[in-house]
């Protein structure tokens, strides 16, 4: 068994798929409407028809599906270019920082609340 990755709820699946591509620069594989699937094996599926596949009946909740309990992490080899191209579309947590662990991120929220963090691969700090 192998893990191959997570697939966050969404609601709107336009709206997060555009976000996706358009302001993370994500590329998209596959495009089945309410599941789409993106370069590097990052996916996302629209909220209620996947409850309706996993549980078999919609939850009927209406909140946001993120709940600060789950961090999305990307790498970009220039945080900072990556940080100024992302930064006006979105809702920050914080901008530019250098991490206990010698790596710079910044972390956002995505359309449905989840936690984004984009960070520059480990061992290119320049501080």
């Amino acid at each position: 068994m192998r893990f191959v990755n997570p697939i966050p709820f969404v609601r709107d699946i336009g709206r997060s798929k555009a976000f996706y591509r358009d302001h993370l620069g994500l590329r998209i594989l596959r495009d089945f409407g309410n599941f789409v699937l993106f370069e590097g094996g990052f996916a996302i599926h629209e909220g209620r028809s996947l409850e309706e596949t996993v549980w078999q009946a919609p939850s009927g909740m209406e909140e946001p599906y993120g709940r600060r309990n789950l961090l999305l992490y990307f790498e970009h080899a220039d945080v900072d270019a990556a940080f100024l191209n992302i930064a006006p579309h979105v809702e920050l947590i914080h901008s530019v920082q250098e991490q206990a662990w010698e790596q710079r991120v910044f972390r956002f929220y995505d359309p449905d609340g989840h936690a984004i963090e984009v960070g520059e691969p480990l061992g290119q700090s320049d501080e």
